[in-house]
């Protein structure tokens, strides 16, 4: 191996979003010199576009919900509440700001060079960087490929009419008629948002029905309460055209209905962000599945440049990439052999309303895997709901090998399910049988108790 002295970097990193920040951050840690090279807004789609104004949107879809739970308890508001949408979005651009100053104040104290460049790969060691003063070129004895995601829009007559998720979050007005394509996540959170914001919402996927990959029940569970708050889902249908109208667009379907509404978000995927980064010419490329190939220690076809998170195989999610992150520079600066990352047992969450918390197999997955399983499963009015009104109602699972009795699957569909789901991770994550599960003492009274009181068989 070369000297690192014949290199300006011992590392430098193409994308300044969690998993680029973080392989930053930690190798720099370790005494290597580090740079990281990013042309748009530190943070990535995370911070900026993603889970974080997401989240906050959703606190503010909640609130609708809320003030007409609390008159149940006794509170009567002064008139009916209303909702602004420039404060929430100007409010959410401020934070987002705050959280942009965060992370470059991280870059500069982990002693990490930051170029406000776009990167492109050269050769295996160098990176040509073309910012406002022209291009340079830089050398790094490793290079990490952090670019991420980026939102896919399939081709239809009318698809430029459409919004990504990119740009969802700064409509100038408030759109009373919203439509979201898609079946994943992003389209299922966006439909509770603007829901819950007010908006008359539809959400349009080809499929039978939403989330796949997920648990069966979860996903029927949660398109019943998606639907009891109003939210209009259609099936198997798609987007045939889309056609400015009078006074928004007229959507075309495949089924022969026509809706109009202001806006259309096409939630329907994203490809690894690749464009212009020079892949081509070194003789990397993305394998069938879109990522970019890499072995056990992050390392592509050429050994120098490494790749990450949402480039590679694996669940999109932050904590993920944060995950890899860590891994890469133990392995390559730290000179240690850590574990490597169970993918089985990663917990997600969907912030739909209600939410969606998961970990380990679906009942479906466990099916294929154990000769015999055991699912245990609760769906209940929450104690809260007694007084307000409300009918929403929650779904709690478990889902057990049953030769072994380990808690291989836990699911939730319902108030702050994210939450409960991350404590039972752990649970799931270190193998805990469904005995430990009883033997643990619930906190009362609460929703999440249900899990360690869960002692009826619903079926094998």
């Amino acid at each position: 191996m070369a000297d690192v002295s014949e290199y300006e970097y011992d590392l430098l990193v193409i994308g300044a979003g969690s998993g680029g920040v973080r392989a930053a951050r930690m190798a720099a840690a370790t005494g290597a010199k580090v740079a990281i090279a990013e042309d748009r807004y530190l943070g990535g789609t995370c911070v900026n576009v993603g889970c974080v104004p997401k989240k906050l949107y959703s606190y503010a879809a909640h609130f609708h919900d809320s003030f007409d739970d609390a008159a149940g308890f006794g509170w009567q508001l002064p008139g009916p509440a209303s909702f602004d949408w420039a404060t929430l979005r100007d409010n959410k651009i401020s934070e987002i700001k705050r959280l942009n100053g965060i992370y470059q104040r991280m870059l500069e104290g982990a002693g990490v060079t930051l170029f406000n460049a776009r990167a492109r790969l050269a050769d295996a060691h160098t990176v040509t960087l073309s910012g406002e003063h022209g291009d340079i070129s830089v050398t790094a004895q490793k290079i990490v490929l952090a670019t991420g995601g980026w939102p896919w829009v399939p081709d239809f007559p009318g698809s430029e009419h459409a919004l990504d998720s990119n740009q969802i979050f700064d409509l100038d007005t408030f759109p009373k008629r919203f439509l979201v394509l898609g079946g994943g996540y992003i389209a299922v959170e966006f439909s509770s948002i603007f829901n819950g914001l007010g908006s008359e919402t539809h959400l349009i996927y080809r499929g039978e029905l939403f989330l796949k990959g997920f648990d069966q029940q979860v996903r029927e569970f949660t398109c019943a309460e998606m639907a009891r708050k109003g939210v209009n889902l259609h099936f198997n249908t798609n987007i045939e055209r889309i056609e400015p109208g009078q006074d928004g667009y007229n959507v075309h379907l495949t089924n022969g209905d026509v809706l109009e509404v202001d806006v259309v978000l096409a939630a329907t995927g994203r490809k690894a962000n690749i464009r212009d980064l020079g892949l081509e010419a070194l003789g990397l490329s993305l394998d069938d599945t879109g990522k970019i190939p890499i072995n056990e220690r992050f390392e592509t076809a050429l050994p120098s440049v490494l790749a990450l998170g949402d480039l590679i195989t694996g669940p999109e999610l932050t904590p993920v990439a944060l995950a890899e992150a860590m891994q890469l520079v133990d392995i390559h600066f730290a000179d240690t052999v850590p574990q490597p990352l169970d993918y089985s047992t990663i917990p997600t969450a969907v912030f739909c309303h209600p939410n969606i918390g998961t970990v380990g197999l679906s009942e479906e997955a466990a099916r294929e895997k154990f000769t015999d399983i055991r699912v245990y499963s609760t769906d209940f009015r929450a104690m809260k709901h007694t007084l307000s009104g409300s009918q929403e109602r929650t779904l709690m699972k478990l889902v057990v090998d049953d030769a072994t009795d380990v808690v291989v699957g836990a699911h939730m569909v319902g108030d702050d399910a994210g939450e409960i789901i991350q404590g039972i991770a752990i649970a799931v994550r270190a193998g805990l049988t469904k005995q430990d599960f009883d033997r643990t003492v619930g906190i009362h009274p609460t929703g999440a108790e249900e899990f360690v009181t869960l002692r009826t068989l619903t079926r094998r």
